[in-house]
């Protein structure tokens, strides 16, 4: 049995890693839209965007302003390595922000850019040799109920450990590599 939350990020790199005709609730899916460097057609991401809208799931663009205001994103998403301040002035344009920490230092710089959402990565192992050390849901939950910011948990969660989400004292959860390995089993859970 899977446990429901309010939110689900969904970080996608490329527009072919998500089907949205699976996706049959509305207004409890967040698609970021991470490019790193690979520049899609803005016909497409156009199309795509309007597919979201009418899904009603917001869209938003990492670290990209123009592209945010040329697809008239719902909002954007800034990365743990982006410690801009100027980016605050966005909130005022209407747009949410969304942003990522690893640790408490860059998680006051996301406050002070007017993040509403943080994603705080590495719940649980992941398999990647670079990334060595995890949180764990005990320790999240700690230093969840010392922070009053919206974290969103992220790294290791896979169709194996989805159940144990119910223990996360969170009201989201974000999902990068598994969206891409393993979409129709993940989907079939999720939506």
């Amino acid at each position: 049995m899977f446990t429901y939350k309010n939110k689900y990020f969904l970080i996608i790199e490329s527009i072919k890693d998500i089907d949205l005709r699976n996706i049959k609730l509305i207004n409890k899916y967040i698609v970021i839209y991470r490019n790193n460097g690979k520049i899609e057609n803005i016909d497409k991401l156009l199309r795509f965007r309007r597919q979201c809208k009418s899904k009603k799931i917001d869209f938003y663009i990492s670290n990209d302003e123009k592209l945010t205001a040329d697809l008239r994103a719902d909002g954007l998403y800034i990365s743990a390595h982006n410690t801009s301040l100027r980016l605050a002035k966005l909130k005022k344009c209407n747009y949410k922000i969304i942003g990522s920490a690893h640790n408490i230092k860059e998680l006051n710089i996301k406050l002070l850019q007017g993040c509403s959402d943080i994603i705080f990565p590495r719940l649980f192992k992941v398999a990647h040799p670079l990334k060595k050390g995890f949180l764990g849901i005990i320790k999240f939950n700690l230093f969840k109920l010392s922070r009053k910011e919206n974290l969103v948990p992220l790294g290791g969660i896979n169709l194996s450990n989805l159940t144990k989400l119910k223990m996360v004292r969170s009201n989201s959860f974000a999902l990068l590599s598994e969206i891409k390995k393993k979409p129709a089993k993940l989907f079939n859970r999720l939506f």
